[in-house]
């Protein structure tokens, strides 16, 4: 929102409180509290009829600072509020001289100016971030009475902004107006799906608004210097989040504002769809389902979009019996064929539904304030909104959910809950314009909590399309209602990256695009893309997805880039528990990997998954690509290829290839699986090392299916001497691959053998270590 007119002109209807002078600043033993006053107080008289602004800065964590300002302090809270994870209260050190006062946590420190002009510094040890001067923060009121905090921060020079959750305007968010509000908007328009009042930048540092209501954000838009964000009302919170990294700083929000779960290993092979508005029965799933299995391609979970319940009927979580009459025969005998079961729901419940009187005389669903149910005839006939603010309401919700993972839905697409009103009033007194954004947390997290209440403990997995800040937490979402060109292929994968700087460790898309129908080329370009994405569906809307309506060549690549994804499954899986533990995306934005590259601040085109495979899909129907090799000896994992890096290449790939290489010093766990994303990953895995360098050392982990470490590999190289040790439990099968090593002059603890790609290495029955001369 936009409150100046030019460098020196405020716009008509609005009054502006700003931070011109600081009044008085004292370091208290954990916080800094600081007056900021619109003119000069050195004359008394001054000091009559005037706003102050209050303004403290403490610390809830290591390395961030939580900077709370606000004119009227009386003015009431109101819920909800983001759930926040502080761990207790961290060590800081204050205080003040005659200059400044300062707080410092960890190494990130501010520092506040006590006299002549308002000024706050944001410093990573001795390095400045950014800061807030004079005028930036502000009170704001506006012609109609509505009052706005607003703070201004420093934006450097070649300073990139990301993230702001998942956008699919362009990826380096300078230039851009971006409004922290929900919105069914597609994947073409500025509206997003999954809104998070977070960015980051370049310069190794985040800044997140605490707040769930709609945040506006200028990045560089107002003020081409300043990245300013504004709330409604009388306060403003926001915190600074340090660490020196771009890694470091999503590590330390995701540890503020939740870690993601870790999603089951089978969640990770391929979904298929009876797709939106298909006629679809048994008999149609099963041939959809059998004719994957007589092709050849590995599927793992089919998903029953709306249409499983009966039209404008949405939702009664019931089966439509009249194409369904055996929904429990039909449940078994897909699982017998060793599938899972997903099912579209939304929190949405139609007039027509069998549960709409009982939800309405138990007071389940959000009312009007004169106490009517809010309602309108929007995506189905009547329809209420269900409460989750009411404990009662909530398991009322998952009393239903329940009943369908008895019946053996493993689970479900939790697609909507960006149409919230804002006229209504919730059972709990929670503001509705606050609970805009926050419903999505709710909804997703009551779906989440209920599956790993009957599944248990990490074999929950949604497909969600809503979020906001702490969603990650409740894995996996997907890009929404793309289109079926390049364009749209392209746009989600910006979206896809801000989501993962935004803290969110694993995303998905529709492959070959929901609305329309994709020509065979796209289709398979995207087929590689969706199958080096962490999660990969096939959806449409009004036709279905099945790769043999396309050609033949298109269920050839399914099933080439499927069983790719089983096999890399040992890798794919610890950057998933990494994910988990640390907060750092799979699916990596290339800045996020290559901090000190200028040349990665731009790339949307391509991303490293995990810390060692860089993708770049194909966005052309030629096969021809454009992409960026940071510096380093590259290897094509397909082709065996070496490239030296630093440098922009161009490529022609067909439709069994795309630019997949590994950086130089990695180990890519591959496993024996091709048909499954859930086996045994360390028994029989096989560890591709990529251009060891002199003194160097590559590791990897292997996961087991829980997601605890199951093997520990290491190999370094000194001279033509590499070792490679394995700590790990008795009686599994490994071997080492040497990439691009076409012999080996000797072997200790092992065998050699040549291969097409390198020299495969056996190690003898109990050998934990091989020694290798090269």
């Amino acid at each position: 929102m936009k409150f100046t007119d030019g460098q020196w002109m405020t716009r008509p209807g609005f009054e502006l409180v700003q931070a011109m002078h600081p009044h008085d600043v004292r370091a208290g033993e954990a916080a800094l509290d600081a007056y900021a006053s619109p003119r000069d107080l050195t004359h008394r008289g001054a000091r009559l009829d005037l706003p102050l602004l209050t303004v403290r800065f403490s610390s809830p964590m290591k390395n961030v600072i939580r900077v709370q300002a606000f004119r009227h302090k009386g003015v009431r809270e109101r819920t909800p509020s983001f759930e926040l994870f502080a761990n207790g209260e961290p060590p800081v050190e204050t205080g003040a001289n005659e200059d400044e006062a300062w707080l410092i946590s960890g190494e990130l420190s501010v520092r506040v100016r006590r006299r002549g002009s308002w000024a706050v510094d944001f410093y990573d040890g001795n390095r400045r971030l950014t800061g807030s001067r004079t005028r930036s923060l502000a009170h704001i009121t506006g012609a109609d009475g509505t009052t706005y905090v607003r703070e201004e921060l420093d934006l450097g020079v070649g300073e990139c902004v990301y993230g702001l959750g998942e956008r699919f305007t362009p990826f380096v968010k300078n230039g851009q107006t971006v409004d922290i509000w929900n919105r069914d908007g597609g994947t073409s328009t500025e509206q997003a799906y999954k809104n998070v009042p977070f960015y980051l930048t370049n310069r190794g540092y985040g800044v997140f608004v605490n707040h769930p209501e709609l945040v506006s954000f200028e990045v560089g838009s107002e003020k081409v210097s300043k990245v300013q964000f504004s709330v409604a009302g009388e306060r403003l919170d926001y915190f600074i989040i340090g660490g020196g990294s771009p890694k470091a700083v999503v590590e330390t929000y995701t540890a503020l504002t939740g870690k993601p779960a870790l999603p089951p290993a089978w969640s990770f092979g391929l979904w298929l769809t009876t797709s939106f508005t298909t006629d679809y029965d048994e008999a149609t799933v099963n041939s959809f389902v059998d004719g994957m299995r007589e092709r050849d391609v590995p599927l793992h979970v089919f998903h029953f979009d709306c249409f499983w319940m009966e039209s404008l009927h949405w939702t009664d979580f019931q089966w439509d019996r009249s194409v369904f009459p055996d929904p429990e025969g039909m449940l078994r005998r897909l699982k017998d064929k060793g599938l899972k079961i997903c099912v579209w729901i939304n929190p949405y419940i139609a007039q027509q539904s069998c549960l709409f009187d009982e939800g309405m005389a138990k007071g389940y669903f959000v009312r009007r304030p004169n106490g009517d149910v809010w309602q309108w005839d929007r995506w189905q006939p009547g329809m209420a909104l269900v409460d989750f603010t009411n404990p009662e309401a909530w398991e009322w919700f998952a009393s239903h959910l329940r009943r369908l993972v008895d019946m053996g839905v493993d689970s479900f697409k939790t697609d909507f809950g960006e149409r919230i009103p804002t006229d209504v009033v919730y059972d709990d007194g929670s503001d509705p314009e606050k609970m805009h954004n926050y419903y999505t947390f709710l909804y997703n997290k009551c779906v989440f909590e209920t599956l790993e209440q009957k599944l248990g403990k990490g074999e929950a997995t949604l497909f969600a399309r809503s979020a906001t800040a702490g969603g990650q937490r409740f894995p996996v979402h997907w890009g929404g209602d793309c289109s079926a060109d390049y364009e749209s292929m392209a746009e989600s994968l910006r979206g896809g990256l801000s989501l993962g700087l935004s803290g969110f460790g694993f995303w998905s898309h529709d492959i070959g695009g929901f609305e329309s129908t994709a020509p065979a080329d796209l289709y398979k370009r995207w087929a590689a893309f969706g199958l080096l994405s962490t999660h990969s569906r096939l959806h449409g809307n009004q036709s279905y997805r099945v790769p043999w309506l396309y050609d033949q060549e298109a269920v050839d690549v399914m099933s080439h880039f499927t069983r790719l994804k089983c096999s890399l499954m040992p890798y794919l899986f610890d950057a998933a528990a990494e994910a988990a533990e640390r907060g750092i995306p799979v699916m990596r934005a290339m800045m996020l990997e290559f901090p000190e590259d200028p040349a990665a601040d731009y790339l949307d085109r391509q991303y490293m998954l995990g810390s060692s495979l860089l993708v770049a899909p194909v966005f052309s129907e030629t096969g021809d690509v454009s992409f960026y090799l940071p510096q380093g000896r590259w290897t094509h994992f397909l082709s065996g290829e070496t490239v030296r890096g630093g440098t922009w290449r161009k490529e022609k790939h067909d439709y069994f290839s795309l630019p997949l290489y590994v950086r130089e010093n990695s180990i890519i766990a591959v496993g024996p699986g091709r048909d499954r994303p859930d086996y045994d990953f360390a028994d029989g895995v096989e560890l591709h090392i990529f251009e060891l360098a002199d003194g160097g050392t590559a590791r990897a982990i292997v996961r087991d299916l829980r997601g605890a470490v199951s093997l520990r590999a290491s190999a370094s190289r000194s001279g033509r001497a590499v070792t490679v040790s394995v700590e790990g439990p008795a009686g599994k099968r490994w071997s080492v691959l040497l990439r691009g090593v076409k012999d080996v002059a000797a072997v200790r603890g092992g065998t050699a053998a040549a291969t097409p790609l390198g020299v495969r290495l056996t190690p003898d029955a109990g050998a934990a270590v091989l020694e290798i001369g090269l």
